[in-house]
């Protein structure tokens, strides 16, 4: 009770503050991105991701190995698909010898320890922009998560270590697990998107990977919204979580990040892995924005951003930010 409690005292200067501070931040508690393209020397930036680039595998790896010797020590991947290549059944996803599969290997011939998870749907690869194949004007959930299954395991034989399913299907963790086990893979962890809400902070990544569902001459779903979560909802985050963990996730994400972090808290009481956040590029495209017209200071709120995912809950944090992020917690 006041006076013989105040609050202040320990906020004096930044040594106290920083004696009692109760989160802090690393860069390993980041992961970084990665668009990958085809071709060599190729480094494209993302007009709508400020310093984001599609890089080609051999500026990739570069890239890589500047992120390990900062301290960053995961890195989540995606593939910009040749249109040529695309169809309805995604089967360049499995292809032994297909970008995604030549980025692992890639990867992990030039930098071993760095953790290699790489993305697991098949929007990059449909020529509808949908996570799955399209039956009867949806999404068809069970042939999807057979395809999943073979994309899952080709990721492992490239030499990953986690698969991370975003699609969202119904089932699809336990078929991955079991996928997974019985190819010998019993090592390779399932990072699972588990509540990965219907956002419209994805827009910039969809652009990076020409992703976004598109209109077709049969009918498709307009959106995604018949798979991924409804962003009114908080008990169902929790449950499709509890699911994942039953399934066989080592680990659980939520995305979008700063604007769901009531559902990373209640996800991290739920459930009994690490929680993984997503800071989607949405999240990213705003401050770069707003601090380029001055509105904001960019590094002081990229950190207190960043930090407050750590608060809610999240073991590990999916961010472009990582990168620059590391740079200044190195200094």
């Amino acid at each position: 009770m006041f006076p013989l409690q105040r609050g202040r005292r320990l906020r004096v200067n930044e040594s106290i503050r920083s004696l009692v501070r109760e989160t802090t931040l690393s860069p390993s508690d980041f992961m970084f991105p990665m668009f990958i393209a085809e071709g060599e020397n190729v480094k494209v930036e993302i007009p709508s991701m400020v310093g984001i680039y599609r890089r080609s595998i051999d500026l990739t790896v570069e890239e890589v190995k500047e992120l390990f010797a900062l301290g960053i020590r995961a890195v989540n991947i995606y593939v910009k698909v040749d249109e040529s290549l695309k169809d309805n059944t995604g089967k360049e996803a499995w292809n032994p010898n297909g970008l995604m599969q030549r980025a692992i290997k890639a990867i992990k011939s030039a930098c071993p320890e760095m953790i290699v998870m790489p993305d697991v749907a098949l929007d990059p690869y449909s020529i509808f922009g949908h996570d799955g194949i399209i039956e009867n004007g949806d999404v068809a959930n069970d042939s999807t998560n057979d395809a999943l299954v073979k994309m899952a395991v080709s990721h492992a034989q490239a030499g990953a270590d986690f698969v991370a399913p975003s699609d969202m299907m119904d089932g699809r963790v336990l078929r991955l697990r079991q996928g997974l086990d019985v190819a010998g893979f019993s090592n390779v962890g399932i990072m699972s998107y588990s509540a990965k809400y219907a956002s419209a902070f994805y827009g910039p990544f969809r652009d990076a990977l020409d992703s976004a569902p598109r209109e077709a001459d049969v009918e498709v779903p307009k959106d995604k919204k018949t798979y991924q979560m409804d962003y009114a909802n908080r008990i169902e985050a929790i449950k499709e979580a509890l699911m994942d963990v039953e399934e066989g996730a080592d680990m659980v994400m939520v995305k979008p990040g700063i604007a769901y972090l009531d559902i990373v808290r209640e996800v991290k009481n739920a459930v009994n892995v690490p929680v993984t956040v997503f800071h989607v590029s949405g999240e990213y495209a705003m401050i770069k924005a707003a601090s380029e017209r001055g509105w904001l200071d960019h590094d002081k709120i990229m950190m207190e951003q960043l930090m407050c995912i750590k608060r809610a809950g999240a073991s590990l944090i999916s961010t472009y930010f990582a990168k620059e992020a590391a740079i200044i917690l190195n200094r």
